[in-house]
């Protein structure tokens, strides 16, 4: 198993930033790739960035040139810097961890960026 500790998470005015972190702990040999999802009310839950064991990164669209995904191996940990926040950004932040086979989930992070 696979415990995910999600943080940063907050209210920040439109053209902010926050840094979300996800710290992984227990069974994290082997994990593959590590992520960020998000999920606006009445939606459903959408990619936002990915990053793969060899450092390659992966980008909606939508966050292209705000957001950075980054991974601090020795700490297990995933990072997403936003910066240039928008009001449409507003939803709850998943981190997740793939290993093997499996996915593993963060309890979720609300992000809520005020016009």
């Amino acid at each position: 198993q696979v415990q995910l500790v999600e943080s940063g998470g907050g209210l920040v005015q439109a053209g902010g930033s926050l840094r979300l972190s996800c710290a992984a702990s227990g069974s994290i040999f082997a994990i593959k790739a590590m992520g960020w999802y998000r999920q606006a009310p009445g939606k459903q839950r959408e990619l936002v960035a990915t990053i793969i064991s060899g450092g390659s990164t992966n980008y909606a669209d939508s966050v292209k040139g705000r957001f950075t995904i980054s991974r601090d191996n020795a700490k297990n940990t995933v990072y997403l810097q936003m910066n240039s926040l928008k009001p449409e950004d507003t939803a709850v932040y998943y981190c997740k961890v793939v290993r093997g086979w499996d996915d593993y989930w963060g309890q979720g992070t609300q992000v809520t960026v005020s016009s």
